[in-house]
């Protein structure tokens, strides 16, 4: 099989090694800079460069796109690609909005592709043995859920996508994705209700030329952010989120209450973690996306130190960083079903455009109730 890699950042190299790491032939990789694309297909080894996504579909003639730049650019080199009948891997967010969400994921069930959404951490070594030992009984019926995050992020990293809601910025769909992504995998993946708040802490920040690899936008921060010649652009995006859940399990006789609480730009006390509560014991992931160590806590009455599982390690792609890791897993169980080979359920367009309805719901804001004339 043949793969059109469309972003040539972090993700799009990062895409590019998963495929090649599940035996897919990269053909092709197409960027909006003539220059850096070509800097980057050169470095890769890809044959085929370009910046027309409509002639690389022509060209390359591939059976699989990955989609590797921000959310807001999504929509129409997807359409195009389902419509070239393409299975589609696509980092998330799925889009910028619900409408064309719901819209793309339509289109390709009538086309008959496969599709695959990378809110992919739920395919950490430490996301994986919670949902095992949640299977197992470990924690008895799951009854809560719990995820903590705190990111201090700079308000001085230069301005871009991360900023703008129709870029696809925003903690919701570049965290909460992945963390709404881990709950359901292992808790269970139907979501009866939810609501939340979020809040723009950011409000503004410097524009700066040059960044490319998202992954290096920190070493842009200006030295002197008092220069009158400075320019600002505005945020109109969320960078903290509180969000509560119910979710439908096979383990639990009622439904599972989840809590989501991330701070973009607040500091962290203690660790950030993911924590799962059940009737006869709980288990505590270390780490924003739980991929930290694994803590049970069970008929001894105390936290014990649970070390993973040796069949579950050696599933691990043997890759270098976390990020990679999760990209390649996914690559991988994608291609191995477009092969018609049985794999685990993974996370597809439907759960891309369901995540997105859920995020527009909550950046409505509205679930406040005024109390002000309660006596």
């Amino acid at each position: 099989m043949k793969v059109l890699i469309l972003g040539t950042g972090f993700a799009g190299e990062g895409h590019a090694d998963a495929f090649r790491g599940a035996g897919v032939d990269v053909v092709g990789i197409v960027g909006r800079t003539p220059h850096v694309v070509s800097k980057v297909a050169e470095k890769l080894g890809v044959p085929y460069h370009g910046s027309d996504w409509q002639s690389a579909l022509q060209e390359c003639r591939p059976d699989i796109v990955s989609i590797a730049t921000p959310g807001g650019a999504h929509y129409e080199p997807i359409r195009q690609a389902i419509d070239f009948g393409c299975h589609v891997f696509c980092d998330k967010p799925m889009t910028d909005n619900a409408e064309t969400a719901v819209e793309l994921y339509e289109l390709a069930r009538q086309k008959g592709v496969k599709t695959a959404y990378a809110a992919s951490f739920r395919f950490t070594s430490g996301v994986l043995h919670a949902k095992r030992l949640v299977a197992e009984g470990a924690i008895g019926e799951p009854v809560e859920v719990e995820c903590m995050s705190h990111f201090n992020l700079e308000k001085t990293i230069p301005f871009g996508w991360s900023h703008r809601k129709e870029e696809g910025g925003g903690r919701l769909n570049n965290n909460f994705t992945h963390t709404l992504s881990i709950v359901t995998s292992v808790i269970g993946e139907r979501i009866l209700s939810i609501m939340g708040e979020v809040r723009d802490d950011m409000r503004k920040a410097p524009i700066v030329d040059g960044v490319h690899n998202f992954m290096q936008r920190r070493e842009f921060i200006p030295s002197d952010l008092n220069d009158p010649s400075l320019k600002w652009g505005e945020s109109n995006v969320e960078w903290s989120y509180t969000v509560m859940a119910r979710l439908a399990s096979p383990w639990a006789t009622k439904p599972v209450s989840v809590l989501f609480k991330h701070g973009g730009l607040v500091p962290r006390f203690h660790e950030d973690h993911i924590v799962f509560y059940g009737k006869e014991g709980a288990i505590y992931l270390k780490g924003h996306y739980g991929s930290g160590q694994l803590y049970l806590w069970g008929r001894n009455q105390a936290w014990e130190e649970i070390a993973r599982p040796a069949d579950l390690m050696a599933s691990i792609p043997d890759v270098e960083g976390e990020t990679e890791q999760c990209w390649h897993y996914l690559a991988r169980e994608f291609v191995k079903d477009i092969r018609g080979k049985d794999v685990e359920p993974y996370p597809t367009f439907r759960e891309g455009s369901q995540y997105q309805q859920i995020i527009d719901l909550i950046r409505r804001n509205d679930d406040w109730k005024d109390v002000t004339d309660l006596q």
